[in-house]
């Protein structure tokens, strides 16, 4: 019988490989006119401003970065560059090759899962189009519900959603914003996914120390709810990615 009723899964650097921001975000920049690296400074420097919703929509959220960067672009500008930004984070997102399978085998044991993310308006969008979408049974997204890890409220969601209590669930992350500790402290198990490529991930608050459990790859996560599991057998991995300039989303 397995161990945990329900997988929680971060997504960015868990169920995706590393992530950095690429070539496509310049485009936003332009249709601003703001130059690239000022962009990224403020991107980074107010990602969980931003990623708490409090900001207002997509347009709203951009129209405000705009003003800590010193531009006031014209409307139509900032319609054109939420559509860009879109686009670029979604280009910037792929899947790990043992995403589907591991979800999939969970629930065909039997195991809910779901997806805790610190995350701004375009992975909620995009989402929907993954592979992963239909092997999700709960979405918690930071954006929406107005507070990011380590706050309980992200985890005791998905709980509330699942109707299940935080011991019943097995949390599942690189260890970026804390979250860990903070599923930890809702009362669920976690676990730290150190694959090889995170060395390369664009992370925020990442929790370097933790001394925890560690799993190299997410297929791992089918033997620690089932310590009886048969390993899957998965595509062949991505190849390693030059490392990118630039960091949050």
């Amino acid at each position: 019988m397995p161990r945990f009723q329900a997988v929680l899964f971060d997504f960015f650097g868990t169920l995706t490989r590393s992530v950095q921001r690429g070539a496509a975000h310049r485009s936003t920049a332009e249709l601003l006119g703001c130059p690239s690296d000022t962009l990224v400074e403020v991107l980074d420097r107010t990602y969980y401003q931003r990623a708490s919703g409090l900001l207002g929509n997509a347009e709203a959220t951009l129209r405000w970065v705009c003003d800590q960067a010193g531009v006031h672009p014209s409307d139509g500008a900032v319609r054109a560059a939420v559509a860009s930004r879109h686009r670029a984070v979604r280009a910037d997102t792929r899947l790990r090759d043992e995403a589907v399978p591991v979800l999939a085998g969970l629930r065909q044991r039997g195991v809910r899962t779901g997806l805790i993310s610190d995350c701004t308006h375009e992975l909620p969008a995009f989402l929907p189009q993954l592979a992963i979408a239909p092997l999700l049974d709960v979405r918690v997204f930071s954006v929406q519900v107005g507070r990011c890890k380590p706050d309980a409220a992200l985890y005791l969601a998905a709980c509330r959603r699942l109707e299940l209590a935080p011991a019943d669930c097995l949390y599942v992350g690189d260890g970026g914003s804390q979250e860990l500790t903070g599923a930890e402290r809702a009362g669920m198990t976690a676990a730290r996914l150190a694959a090889p490529d995170l060395a390369e991930h664009m992370v925020f608050n990442a929790e370097r120390g933790w001394a925890g459990r560690a799993l190299t790859s997410l297929t791992e996560v089918l033997e620690l709810v089932d310590p009886a599991v048969e390993p899957i057998a998965c595509a062949v991995p991505w190849p390693r990615r030059r490392r990118r300039v630039g960091g949050g989303a």
